[in-house]
């Protein structure tokens, strides 16, 4: 590899929206996250309720009765 051209490589600490914090290696110090596996609907197995039950009105106005 050539000497001078690479980014610093560092321990970042990542900041999710729900209060879940936890280090990683990256060329930036600190990131901000909106979702994470803590909270994320596939890592927890658990859909958003008020999402799911505006589809469900969503589709029964269009196709219901």
């Amino acid at each position: 590899m050539k000497q001078g051209i690479h980014p610093d490589y560092q321990e970042c600490t990542v900041s999710c929206a729900c209060g879940n914090t936890f280090t990683t290696g990256s060329v930036k110090g600190n990131l901000r996250v909106d979702v994470c596996s803590k909270c994320h609907p596939f890592f927890t197995g658990q859909q958003r309720a008020a999402q799911a039950r505006g589809r469900i009105e969503q589709f029964n106005k269009r196709y219901g009765k």
